[in-house]
């Protein structure tokens, strides 16, 4: 994981619908919860992602804006969101480039860890977690953050 302080390395993916996005287009609007996943449909990653979309109104009202990453292509995504009717934003990085820039490959290169990243609006990393089995640990780190929401702008 990289330390808050440092700046959050900039990416270029594709979500769910196939629109490119940068770090900086996502920190347009605001501060950013950047979670990253190992895959769709498993029941972890479901559980986790489902707590985020229930979540929606109130990172709505903090201004806080989730996406999630992980190593499944365009296709998986679309059908996971649709599936769990998810109202963010999931990036595919099938190389694992950006998994690999924000430190949460999995070990020896095999899978992905469980790490969420709070940045600010300027690129600087507030705070994280990793948990790769204490799967509310990330939706306590994502609800702190809602409630320090008004200190982000």
């Amino acid at each position: 994981m990289l330390e808050s302080g440092k700046r959050a390395p900039d990416f270029e993916l594709s979500d769910q619908d196939g629109q490119r996005h940068t770090l900086q287009s996502l920190l347009a609007d605001g501060p950013l919860i950047l979670y990253f996943y190992p895959a769709d449909f498993t029941p972890g990653c479901t559980k986790e992602a489902c707590s985020f979309r229930d979540l929606h109104q109130e990172l709505q009202k903090a201004r806080l804006r989730v996406v999630g990453v992980s190593p499944q292509d365009v296709a998986s995504h679309r059908r996971f969101a649709e599936e769990h009717g998810l109202n963010f934003t999931l990036l595919a990085d099938p190389g694992k480039r950006t998994v690999k820039a924000y430190g949460v490959d999995g070990p020896l290169g095999i899978g992905v860890r469980r790490g969420t990243y709070l940045i600010a609006r300027d690129g600087t990393i507030i705070d994280s977690v990793l948990a790769d089995l204490r799967i509310g640990a990330h939706e306590a780190f994502v609800r702190k953050a809602i409630e320090s929401g008004a200190k982000l702008k």
